[in-house]
């Protein structure tokens, strides 16, 4: 029998009652149409732990393998998720990041930008009743989040009935009873 390995995805505040951060995090849930704070301290822990990895390069010697390599892999994987530009792939960058970053590359954020979506609450929504997807495969994640090459393939879903789907429930019981001789106004939900 194996065990599952729970690791920490996010920390409280050591300070519950800050005025200035609460404005904050109620800002950023607003803006990106988070579900709750955990949502933002999930963001704001990886961060946390990457910044930390970067400080920790930093005091090692510029040719330090070790810093080679591992300051490359980071560099390389939020370049890759489009959180840092290609010409600022230095770890000083890095420690000048922001949650807002992350958050923007959420798909629920690409999918509203994109304009799939009316608002970033309705993104949220459409991704959770699997209308979206990202290449082939349809998400329903609304932290997915969306690396650089993917970005052009966000698309709706085939079988969605936004995209060339079969019509919705609703829709085909509407059909239904206005095939029958019955206005499709009198049907009740």
């Amino acid at each position: 029998m194996s065990h599952i390995v729970y690791s920490k995805t996010y920390t409280t505040p050591r300070r519950p009652f800050e005025k200035e951060r609460l404005d904050h995090e109620l800002k950023l849930i607003g803006e990106f149409g988070l579900r709750n704070k955990r949502e933002v301290w999930r963001v704001k822990y990886t961060l946390a732990k990457i910044r930390k990895a970067a400080r920790e390069l930093l005091t090692l010697e510029d040719k330090d393998p070790r810093r080679l390599f591992e300051g490359n892999a980071i560099l390389r994987r939020l370049v890759r998720i489009g959180v840092l530009d290609e010409n600022r792939m230095k770890l000083d960058y890095v420690l000048g990041l922001k949650p807002e970053d992350f958050l923007e590359r959420r798909l629920q954020t690409q999918v509203f930008k994109l304009g799939l979506a009316k608002s970033i609450h309705h993104a949220r929504v459409l991704i959770r009743q699997k209308h979206i997807r990202v290449r082939k495969q349809v998400v329903n994640i609304p932290s997915f989040l969306v690396r650089l090459d993917a970005q052009k393939h966000i698309d709706i879903a085939i079988n969605s009935p936004y995209g060339s789907g079969r019509e919705g429930r609703v829709k085909r019981k509407r059909m239904r009873a206005g095939g029958k001789g019955g206005d499709a106004d009198e049907d009740e939900d």
